[in-house]
């Protein structure tokens, strides 16, 4: 009997407010004539009290919580994906896996690779799962950034969300089953996009775009090379892509019909509207939270598509630097059901709208809590109204003080 593996939870945690895209573009002095390019209208900000790690545990709390005691010992696997590293040695791993409470019979460890971490932390718990070193084991995933450099008054700036993913993986994929072995891989280095600084994100955008198109032209042909009678317009109902921002995604879907089919501008447009666009639109309101960025394109588009029966959707995965896959799975109608439970749109909704004054505020103040913090006590009280309404008796998970260098947390 054939195993399936793959996502049986997943939720996405993007913080408790926003600002206007095309707001920071006029008071930035930003080229009006790029916002539309962008089709972005959001961007997810984080507040001082939080930062990589508590953005992953109030993704997976609400999961957590609804297993039962025994499924809740099944996980025996915590892997996070990073590009926002608290510590050069120890892994934030460590400390969602105490926060959630979770069972000492357990690995931990982070992986990193750009945006395509998220995917290799994923592929690793299939690995574990499908082995069955273990049997009946889960793993719990957790894809987590939080740029703390913002590039301010570039164009840069504009796409740099914040958030997380959380996603069980075992053998009850209700959200995901992958098609397994099923994968085309293309990776080479490339210095695209970087940080070699803790606060400083940098990078060629012209070389990640061209990155980017390549990896997905040649990810896709070795899919199509090694999955018989795979076609990219026939087999995939939906497709989600990594997105740094959704027009690199609608360049990627029209480079590829464009090459693979000779297509018309109206046609690839009604492709595009079809198959790809329900996946975008949580990315439009929330900006590239990076590792995670696929895999909230995959809870937008289980959101936001008619679900009558099971669907097969094919993923793009890329990170820069660079490393990419493409690869496919099945949704069903309780994929759906489940994503609709988590409330994600409803939660990205009911954020907070900063004025841009407020918003360069938090950025000051987040700028002191970037890599190698020590002794620092987190102060709500300096945006105590987003504090009060958003945080105050809800539960979420927020720093509390950082001893030495040792991150201590509480629930607000």
């Amino acid at each position: 009997m054939k195993m399936r593996v793959g996502i049986e939870a997943i939720n996405f945690y993007g913080g408790s407010a926003y600002i206007d895209i095309k707001t920071m573009f006029e008071k930035r002095n930003l080229d009006m004539s790029r916002f539309s390019n962008l089709m972005l209208y959001k961007k997810s900000i984080g507040m001082p009290w939080e930062d990589p790690v508590t953005n992953g545990v109030n993704a997976a709390k609400s999961i957590i919580d609804g297993l039962t005691e025994e499924e809740k010992n099944s996980i025996e696997l915590v892997i996070t994906s990073s590009e926002s590293g608290l510590d050069f040695g120890k892994s934030m791993s460590t400390y969602i896996h105490d926060c959630l409470g979770l069972s000492r019979t357990c690995r931990l460890f982070e992986v990193k690779q750009a945006c395509f971490g998220g995917t290799a932390a994923l592929e690793t718990a299939v690995g574990f799962v499908a082995s069955q070193e273990s049997p009946g084991a889960r793993a719990l995933v957790i894809a987590t950034d939080v740029v703390y450099s913002t590039a301010r008054g570039t164009y840069i700036e504009p796409s740099q969300g914040i958030g997380a993913i959380a996603m069980i993986v075992g053998e009850n994929p209700e959200i995901l089953e992958l098609d397994f072995g099923a994968v085309g891989y293309h990776s080479y280095e490339v210095m695209d996009t970087c940080r070699p600084l803790p606060n400083l994100e940098t990078g060629d955008a012209d070389l990640s775009l061209l990155s980017y198109l390549d990896c997905l032209d040649n990810s896709y042909k070795k899919y199509a090379a090694k999955v018989e009678g795979a076609d990219f317009a026939t087999t995939f109902d939906y497709l989600a892509f990594h997105t740094p921002f959704p027009g690199m995604v609608k360049g990627g879907h029209r480079r590829l019909m464009r090459d693979l089919y000779r297509l018309k501008g109206i046609e690839i447009e009604q492709d595009f509207q079809k198959r790809v666009m329900p996946s975008l639109k949580f990315c439009t309101e929330v900006g590239n939270v990076y590792s995670a960025t696929l895999y909230l394109a995959l809870c937008s588009l289980i959101n936001n598509v008619p679900m009558d029966e099971s669907k097969r959707i094919g993923l793009f995965s890329y990170g820069s630097g660079c490393s990419s896959q493409f690869f496919s799975g099945i949704i069903t109608p309780e994929s759906q059901a489940k994503i609709r439970k988590m409330k994600i749109g409803e939660r990205l909704e009911n954020r907070y709208c900063l004025t841009m004054e407020e918003y360069d505020h938090i950025l000051d103040i987040n700028d002191e809590w970037g890599f190698g913090v020590q002794n620092k006590k987190a102060d709500v009280s300096q945006v105590s109204k987003i504090y009060e309404k958003h945080y105050e008796g809800k539960g979420f998970l927020i720093i509390d003080e950082i001893k030495g260098f040792h991150r201590e947390y509480r629930w607000s």
